[in-house]
């Protein structure tokens, strides 16, 4: 299974996406070279066979484990002299192998909006999208203990591309991530933070305080309390 992982680095307040050397290394091997060639256009066996200088069956090995970890799939079929050619196509998690500049056109939004609006509004609309994320997965949370809500939560910021873990306490659920999937706007805008605030809060049904420590130069560390005698 290939995973990516994109590197966002800011300095000042401009971001420079990066992508790690084991991501350069894959996309410079030969299941990299297919998956460039595919993501410019579908492409048959025997078309890439040409392009990468290998043989149909090599290149038939090379699409079956990439089929296997899902980046290829077969779309259909050519016409051929002598029988129907398979064509092959990226899928949309193929897409996650190339640098998005997500994090920085937000890390830009939120400055224009915390200029134009002031930081108290922009809160105020962060905790807003938070509550509308959150809507779609009330109807799971329905009838769950608060534990299990509090759970809930975790795998949603899992999902997200966290890395959360729940920690209980006397008194009170902490769910701590060691990989926050706002890292690379939150130490500039720590106000992302309240949309995180206000999703656990939506779903859990008591409110979660956000208790997030930022450190110059290091990744933030992400917390929320939730206090279980609410």
């Amino acid at each position: 299974m290939v995973f990516v992982v994109v590197y966002y680095v800011t300095i000042g307040k401009r971001f420079i996406v990066k992508l790690p050397k084991w991501n350069k290394r894959f996309l410079a091997s030969t299941r990299g070279r297919i998956i460039e060639l595919l993501r410019s256009s579908e492409r048959t066996v025997n078309e890439l066979a040409e392009e990468v200088q290998l043989t149909d069956n090599a290149v038939r090995a090379h699409l079956s484990t990439l089929e296997r970890d899902g980046l290829v799939r077969q779309k259909g079929e050519r016409p051929g002299l002598r029988k129907p050619h398979a064509v092959y196509q990226l899928t949309t998690e193929a897409e996650q192998l190339f640098p998005k500049a997500y994090a920085p056109l937000l890390g830009q939004f939120l400055d224009v909006l915390d200029e134009q609006i002031g930081a108290n509004e922009l809160k105020m609309a962060l905790r807003e999208v938070g509550r509308r994320m959150a809507e779609s997965h009330l109807p799971a949370a329905q009838d769950k203990d608060l534990e299990s809500r509090v759970e809930l939560v975790k795998d949603l910021f899992n999902e997200l591309g966290g890395l959360a873990v729940v920690e209980k306490h006397h008194g009170y659920f902490v769910i701590r991530g060691d990989s926050c999937p706002m890292a690379a706007v939150s130490n500039n805008h720590p106000q992302v933070c309240c949309l995180a605030e206000a999703l656990a809060t939506e779903i859990v049904g008591v409110p979660a305080r956000e208790k997030c420590e930022y450190r110059e130069g290091e990744p933030p560390q992400c917390r929320l309390e939730i206090d279980a005698e609410a």
